[in-house]
């Protein structure tokens, strides 16, 4: 299956809040909405892809539970960028302090916020150009650090503000950095 994105705007655009409720009324499928207006509906992942996303968050959680530094989510998370995009990361986290200034509201619906942290890992059925150019929106909004894994390529993109992307080839050890201080990653 691939990615289909329908584009609603010549005939309605989508608050905050219908995009949302849209989402409620079709849980099944993993929507987001682009800074354009464009609804994204994107594809489940297989096996393989799966159980790769689901160890880099137990890695990720388990280093966030050690050092108490902020939240980690899901892929069923979306988050609401500051350019009016809705995007949902893979595995994301927030620092603490950002997460804490949101309101109850804001933290039970799409936090309206980019994370400071990312993963996109690229599944068997998703295109590179897209991840890269969802990763360079990240950044535009505020990201401090993010992973893109290709294990296609066999290599990781790794994105930081104001810096080239580095290419490294898989398999690797990522850094968290000064973001995700002491957190490894072995790809």
């Amino acid at each position: 299956m691939n990615t289909v994105i329908l584009n609603l705007e010549p005939i309605i655009h989508l608050t905050d809040e219908q995009f949302y409720q849209l989402c409620m009324a079709n849980r099944d499928l993993n929507l987001e909405l682009s800074a354009t207006g464009e609804v994204i509906i994107v594809p489940p992942v297989g096996g393989e892809s799966g159980t790769q996303e689901a160890d880099f968050i137990t890695d990720l959680n388990n280093w966030n539970r050690q050092t108490k530094l902020g939240k980690v989510f899901s892929s069923s998370t979306i988050f609401k960028l500051p350019n009016g995009a809705n995007r949902s990361p893979d595995a994301a986290w927030v620092k603490l302090e950002r997460w804490e200034a949101l309101t109850t509201e804001e933290r039970k619906k799409f936090p309206p916020l980019t994370p400071d942290f990312v993963i996109e890992l690229r599944s068997e059925t998703d295109r590179l150009k897209p991840l890269q150019d969802k990763m360079q929106e990240y950044l535009e909004n505020g990201l401090r650090l993010g992973w893109l894994i290709n294990p296609q390529d066999k290599q990781v993109e790794i994105y930081l503000p104001g810096q080239p992307v580095e290419v490294v080839a898989i398999p690797a050890l990522l850094v968290g950095e000064e973001v995700l201080p002491g957190f490894e990653l072995q790809v």
